[in-house]
């Protein structure tokens, strides 16, 4: 049995989401306060039945529960409830059937899933109603919230309902189960295990932090053979701790192997042995101390004498391992599957053991799993991380993007300030085809049918073949855009060299957002637009206008010949048109394009002054207009980029030969990018300063959102 799918509604940033839980692993990522954490944290509340407090209710139950206490003609039926509805796969043949009995209807009826609803709700709302206007009467200016969040009285007027789930037709209809009954059922489906995020990893048991021996004190209690608790293992102990270091050296020789896979400490590092250093007393506590023993001098150093990232790498690797072993080794009514929620896995872990951490946590369940003498039954890990080297290591398809949206209250607060959260289920992306394989509707009346088909055919090869690239290329360079505000698309090497020097020095409120930088050259941005599109992304493309001679498309030509036309893909993509003439017309609105998340930018005519006289140059790339924008420093030779621009005596030379320079076989665009890099004084281009400050102006909105348009910022153009 597996938990396939999560819906939840009203809990914290999480208004209303859906998602798909993988049979494996699943990978929560996001921008920071996204919902990843809420996510989690919903599904801890409602399994280990903790408390919760009027906080957890999203922001748009506020203003119905202060409505629902003002309002004695509001049913109760409308009081806000949290809730949390899972479906699972089950197997009728299989005991699956007898633990999932309450929540089938029709016994006789082939289902191979079911589904139970956790909602936290009302017992008596009209009850609740009434206290509080007893508690603040009439003219006190109290709301039903402020009582909620006083003492315990959201405890005393809410509990956590449970309801067997199942669909008829489209609509999911909804049965109560008694409460006990409900907890009986899901205890005997699921087993949920946390590992936080803040574990506080620390040599000392003090305050919040842990010990790594506590954590070993702890498998060795629940998961191991312990020595007999009477007066001989008291004398045993009482007369030589050496005794049971061996006992130890026994009992964790396998656990310690599994650990030492994680790579980490390396062969030519210090070893890991537990100690004894009991006392007659502590023996039956299972006290123990985690020393680092050299090998070869057999000299030890405690446990403060080591990384905090192999010691949150070891914890994790203990907790995993005693989670999983107390689930495969529970003999009475074991629950049917279990979920392991890791926050922050990377947290003071280098990259390469980032990318080797899933692997090497699964290779450890294995190992538990054999140890234990059970057959490997996995569990479901579900991982919330910000790291780009976590995400690099799973298939596109395990991704959950959690993604940050308006709030839409109703129609009569449409400025309402805040936002909610959507969770994307990237299996669910589909990239377009090509525009050249696209057909319209007036083209396939000329065709016949099979033309038609043939077309439709190209153009899902198309689609498969740009979801490809975006797979291959998110995976091997840019996972960190699932983590992003906000994107920058550039044309190549030198944009990327530069970006953040130019970020700086043109729109350096952009330096307090989470930009990912993105080079994916003229053929290739508007590859990105549908999953950018999908994933509700602001982002500019800066490229370069690519001017081609209109009669030869292969042939090369300076950007100010009229009449020419751009070999830039994106270009042609983004907007509409391949003319030179009608592209450099285009205004800074005409250069918004799908549907106001992104702006594309390129170079145009500049303003320049050359031996005291006004002159127009323009550039075809990058290189080209930085010259341009940057003539005093080049013709004075303060920029030091291994080749000598703009010597030229009129405008007509300086453009020839900077143009030609930059097309010859012996530019070095890197070694160009490098000596700009070091220099001082110079200006960003404007057609990339026109890139940045509109993401400046889309991310600091001067009025609130409203609607859904992927991302807060969205409604400030």
């Amino acid at each position: 049995m597996k938990v396939s799918r999560v819906a939840l509604k009203n809990f914290r940033r999480l208004q209303d989401v859906e998602f798909t839980l993988e049979p494996d692993n699943t990978l929560f990522v996001g921008p920071n306060n996204s919902g990843k954490t809420s996510a989690t944290a919903a599904f801890r509340l409602f399994f280990k039945r903790a408390e919760f407090t009027i906080s957890d209710f999203n922001v748009a139950c506020i203003s119905a529960f202060d409505d629902f206490g003002a309002d004695s003609n509001i049913p109760a039926s409308n009081a806000p409830k949290i809730q949390l509805d899972l479906w699972l796969t089950i197997d009728p043949k299989q005991i699956e059937f007898g633990r999932a009995f309450s929540l089938i209807p029709n016994v006789s009826a082939e289902q191979d899933t079911v589904g139970i609803g956790l909602s936290l709700e009302a017992v008596d709302a009209d009850g609740m109603r009434a206290e509080f206007i007893k508690t603040f009467p009439e003219g006190s200016n109290k709301t039903l919230t402020e009582y909620l969040r006083l003492g315990k009285n959201l405890s005393r007027h809410y509990a956590i309902r449970y309801y067997a789930l199942q669909y008829e037709g489209e609509n999911i209809v909804a049965s109560s189960i008694e409460p006990e009954e409900g907890r009986r059922v899901l205890n005997g489906l699921v087993r949920l295990d946390f590992i936080d995020a803040q574990r506080n990893i620390h040599d000392e048991d003090t305050g919040r932090h842990n010990r790594l021996s506590s954590a070993f004190a702890a498998y060795y209690k629940h998961n191991l053979e312990q020595p007999a608790e009477n007066e001989a293992a008291t004398k045993v102990i009482d007369e030589n701790n050496t005794s049971l270091t061996a006992h130890y050296d026994k009992h964790f020789a396998k656990l310690l192997k599994n650990v030492a896979k994680l790579g980490v400490p390396s062969a030519h590092d210090r070893t890991l042995r537990l100690v004894s250093s009991l006392s007659p007393q502590e023996a039956l506590q299972g006290s123990t101390e985690l020393y680092y023993e050299d090998a070869a001098l057999k000299h030890r150093l405690p446990e403060a004498y080591n990384g905090l990232g192999f010691k949150n790498l070891v914890y994790m690797a203990i907790q995993v391992s005693h989670f999983h072993s107390q689930w495969i080794t529970t003999e009475v009514n074991r629950p049917l599957c279990q979920l392991i929620f890791i926050e922050e896995p990377e947290v003071h872990l280098h990259a390469q053991v980032q990318q080797v951490f899933i692997t090497n946590i699964y290779r450890i369940l294995k190992e538990t799993a054999s140890d234990t003498g059970e057959a490997y039954v996995p569990p479901q890990l579900i991982i919330s991380t910000h790291s780009s080297h976590v995400v690099d290591t799973v298939n596109f398809e395990k991704v959950r993007y959690f993604r940050r949206c308006p709030l839409k209250l109703d129609e009569g607060n449409p400025d309402a300030p805040l936002v909610a959260s959507k969770v994307l289920n990237l299996q669910n992306f589909k990239a377009d085809p090509d525009p050249e394989m696209e057909i319209t509707a007036s083209e396939a009346k000329d065709l016949s049918a099979e033309e038609q088909a043939a077309l439709r055919k190209k153009a899902e090869e198309s689609r498969l073949a740009n979801l490809n690239f975006l797979k291959k290329y998110t995976k091997l360079t840019h996972c960190d855009l699932f983590f992003a505000d906000a994107a920058v698309l550039v044309e190549g090497t030198v944009e990327k060299i530069l970006m953040t020097q130019m970020i700086e020095m043109a729109a350096p409120d952009l330096e307090s957002r989470y930009i990912t930088v993105l080079e994916v050259g003229g053929a290739y941005a508007h590859k990105f637009a549908s999953l950018m599109a999908f994933l509700g992304i602001l982002y500019v493309v800066i490229t370069d206008i690519d001017t081609v001679e209109a009669t030869d498309a292969r042939k090369a030509c300076a950007a100010n010949k009229s009449g020419s036309n751009t070999s830039n893909a994106a270009l042609k993509f983004f907007l509409g048109t391949k003319e030179r003439d009608k592209i450099v017309a285009l205004t800074p609105e005409n250069q918004i394009v799908e549907s106001g998340r992104c702006f594309v930018t390129f170079q145009r005519p500049v303003n320049a002054k050359l031996n005291g006289v006004d002159v127009e140059l323009h550039g075809r790339t990058l290189e080209e207009t930085f010259v341009y924008e940057n003539l005093d420093l080049f013709r004075a030779k303060k920029l030091l980029v291994g080749y000598d621009f703009a010597q030229g005596a009129d405008a007509a030379a300086v453009a020839s030969e900077t143009y030609d320079t930059v097309r010859s076989d012996i530019f070095k665009k890197t070694e160009f990018a490098l000596g700009v890099a070091a220099g001082a004084e110079w200006v960003t281009p404007q057609y990339i300063v026109d890139g940045l400050g509109w993401l400046v102006k889309k991310l600091t909105p001067a009025v609130a959102p409203s609607g859904d348009a992927g991302t807060v910022a969205e409604a400030a153009e």
